[in-house]
């Protein structure tokens, strides 16, 4: 070890990574994992390592798969609903394996603080048959990375980092390693590892099979797998993993004393959770996230008449964050007076679009549009302007997921519904808006999409975005919407009445037309 550095968790994986002797990064961003990105990015030139957003977390994955077949070291990054989209390379890639080391970041979001659902990406690493790994802190994070990269390499597999919100966005300091240098080409010679035709993929799902004892045995000796006897005899054993280790030994004042185990490597440690339970009557599963190792554990000694608390019987809660409050009182004990809130409750502020921004001009051209139809249609996508929700706009009605509000739409219209409009952003529309209208293209259906293009992936920090300006004209011409329904409007008030007339006569089209409406966003504004 030499130096210490104070990091956030995000960084601390990103300078891992780097020390690592990465030669790519690829992600798309999202809270909270862009910090990952962002950080190597801005050292992408000293440690002379490819880096680049891309068009979506799919596209992410591939590239850095790419990077593996050639034989030298990659990372992808990426939220936990990021990992969806990147699924179908995500579990190929488990058949297929890795050349050189790669790691999978990703980092869940427990209490939704800015997603749509609280997924646990522990469960997909199991259901990819590859190593999970799960810090409790930055610096384990920066440690783990480096463990990440060479099991990925000695196993012939990806491997997960799993984050939660917390540990992203919180910082401490982090002792670090000297840079190791960057491994050779070394390509994978043909043979068909990564070719899944059925006769390859075949041969190549029975290895990750084959595989998974060494995983296990791996998971059983991990250093991050710790089996605590505990300081007095107790009916109760812990089992905590993650972040939420960190709120246990708060809970019992760092200095637990009854039998823990707790685990930060995945597959489960089997043997491990057989002794802890083998020793005590009840088990309590302190995890943040889904209820994965609870949900194993019953399924591995529910029948011995152990009793098992956790999430599932509502002795902790299933959803949100987990802190020290929480564990205290379920562990029976009383939290400490600095665990308590130091100020009074704080009235709920939801976000709101920032004053100046272009896509409250839009939806108030928009409502004023649709104000003479009975039950105007408005689908919307996972951007800034999902904010338009809220009054005083309450334009938009639905936020699934990334390209949703054009295929939604399209579902909508073919329903028979009318007017049907959609409203997503220009980075939105290239991660995933672009295939869902090159759909509604081929049967002209009756709805309006509005591109809002602000020039930028604003929601989460003005990063670069793929399809702007002139060049998003030309790309929606190119999948086959008819030049003369492809608008585009200012969004100023100025311009307001001139808007409003130009989406009326788009809604009135039957057919299928799209409006780009176009004024950088006010933070990139403020920046120049």
């Amino acid at each position: 070890m030499n130096d210490q550095m104070l990091l956030l968790g995000d960084e601390a994986v990103a300078l891992a990574a780097l020390h690592a002797g990465i030669s790519g990064a690829y992600a798309y961003p999202g809270t909270p994992s862009t910090e990952l990105f962002e950080f190597i990015d801005s050292r992408k030139e000293e440690y002379s390592v490819h880096a680049r957003w891309s068009a979506n977390e799919k596209v992410a994955y591939e590239e850095a798969l790419g990077v593996s077949y050639a034989g030298k070291r990659s990372i992808v990054s990426m939220k936990h609903v990021g990992l969806n989209v990147a699924a179908d390379p995500f579990m190929n890639s488990g058949v297929t394996g890795v050349n050189g080391g790669m790691v999978v970041f990703v980092a869940d979001d427990p209490g939704m603080h800015s997603s749509q659902n609280e997924q646990d990406s522990r469960y997909l690493a199991s259901f990819c048959l590859i190593p999970c790994l799960e810090p409790a802190n930055q610096q384990e994070a920066y440690d783990m990375t480096h463990q990440a990269f060479e099991m990925s390499e000695e196993l012939g597999l990806p491997v997960m980092l799993r984050f939660v919100t917390r540990l992203a966005h919180s910082r401490s300091g982090v002792s670090v390693e000297e840079r190791k240098p960057q491994r050779p080409l070394n390509k994978v010679p043909r043979g068909g590892q990564f070719t899944l035709l059925p006769s390859n993929a075949r041969v190549q799902y029975e290895k990750l099979t084959e595989k998974q004892p060494d995983l296990l045995a791996l998971s059983e000796s991990s250093q991050y797998n710790e089996l605590v006897a505990g300081t007095a005899r107790s009916a109760t054993g812990v089992i905590t993993s993650g972040i939420a280790y960190n709120y246990f030994m708060e809970a019992v004042g760092g200095r637990p004393r009854m039998p823990y185990l707790r685990i930060s490597q995945y597959p489960i440690p089997i043997s491990k959770v057989r002794q802890l339970v083998e020793s005590v009557s009840e088990v309590l599963i302190i995890e943040e996230g889904y209820p994965f190792v609870e949900q194993a554990l019953r399924g591995i000694v529910g029948v011995h008449g152990r009793k098992i608390r956790g999430k599932l019987d509502g002795f902790l809660p299933r959803t949100g964050e987990l802190d020290p409050a929480i564990v205290a009182n379920a562990l029976g004990s009383q939290p400490e007076v600095s665990w308590k809130p130091t100020i009074d409750p704080l009235p709920n502020r939801p976000p709101a679009l920032c004053p100046g921004c272009p896509h409250t001009d839009t939806f108030k051209a928009l409502n004023d549009a649709l104000s003479g139809y009975d039950q105007p249609t408005v689908t919307s996508d996972i951007g800034c302007y999902t904010l338009g929700f809220y009054p005083p706009l309450e334009a938009i009605e639905t936020c699934v997921d990334m390209g949703a509000s054009i295929s939604m739409a399209s579902g909508a219209s073919n329903a028979g519904l009318f007017p049907v409009v959609c409203a997503l952003g220009d980075s939105t529309f290239a991660h995933s808006g672009m295939t869902g209208l090159l759909t509604a293209v081929q049967d002209d259906d009756n709805m309006v999409v509005i591109i809002m293009d602000n020039g930028t992936v604003a929601m989460t920090g003005t990063q670069q975005t793929m399809a702007t300006g002139g060049r998003l004209e030309e790309i929606v011409k190119g999948l086959g919407v008819h030049p003369d329904h492809i608008r585009v409007i200012n969004p100023l008030s100025k311009h307001h009445e001139e808007n409003v007339k130009v989406i009326k006569e788009e809604v009135e089209h039957r057919g299928l037309s799209v409006v780009i409406s176009r004024r950088p966003c006010i933070q990139i504004r403020k920046q120049a």
